[in-house]
């Protein structure tokens, strides 16, 4: 990944395509390698909290309560994103989506890199996520040339993506984690 290479790596729900995410290059090859939209940001999985809060501008108190009850795991947060990131990773309304994986291998690449790295499934746009590394290579052929074993995970439903800004926060995405777990961990600070 410091060379610019994209890796599949496994998280705790589906293998995820792997790169620098301050690495513009690299950003272009994960758009061309699954057919993705370019208006579509770049979720990433940083290796803890400090690290994951550090791409956001601010961090609003529902982000770090829903952090505290479910991080690691699969909670993706998105906050106002901070300066000087790559277009890419910011969503339209000026958003950057992370996580803390609870996947050891997922947090030890963040953290043997030093910073927040790409979080997309291992597929081509509009194709099954992978659940193994044979599914990964079939969907994504030799586009990627580095695959990091982590046997057959979970899958199930992805990541669940909720919003969080200084209006409030809000369900982008239901996954892994129920909305009502969601809204427990808000109102009384208590999580799984």
């Amino acid at each position: 990944m410091r060379a610019g290479e994209v890796i599949v790596y496994p998280t705790e729900t589906f293998y995820g395509l792997g790169a620098d995410a301050f690495a513009p290059a690299a950003l272009e090859r994960i758009f061309a390698i699954k057919g993705r939209d370019a208006a579509k940001a770049i979720a990433l999985i940083a290796h803890d909290s400090a690290a994951a809060f550090a791409v956001a501008r601010e961090v609003p108190q529902s982000a770090r309560k829903l952090a505290r009850a479910f991080w690691p795991g699969p909670l993706t947060l998105v906050m106002p994103a901070r300066d000087g990131l790559p277009a890419a990773l910011i969503g339209p309304d000026g958003g950057v989506g992370v996580r803390v994986s609870s996947h050891p291998v997922a947090r030890a690449l963040a953290q043997g890199l030093g910073r927040a790295i790409t979080a997309t499934s291992a597929n081509r746009s509009g194709a099954a996520p992978a659940r193994t590394i044979a599914e990964a290579r079939s969907s994504l052929q030799a586009a990627v040339k580095i695959f990091v074993e982590g046997g057959t995970l979970t899958g199930g439903a992805p990541s669940t993506i909720v919003q969080c800004d200084s209006t409030g926060w809000r369900l982008l995405r239901a996954g892994a984690i129920r909305i009502d777990e969601v809204e427990a961990a808000l109102s009384n600070g208590a999580g799984r």
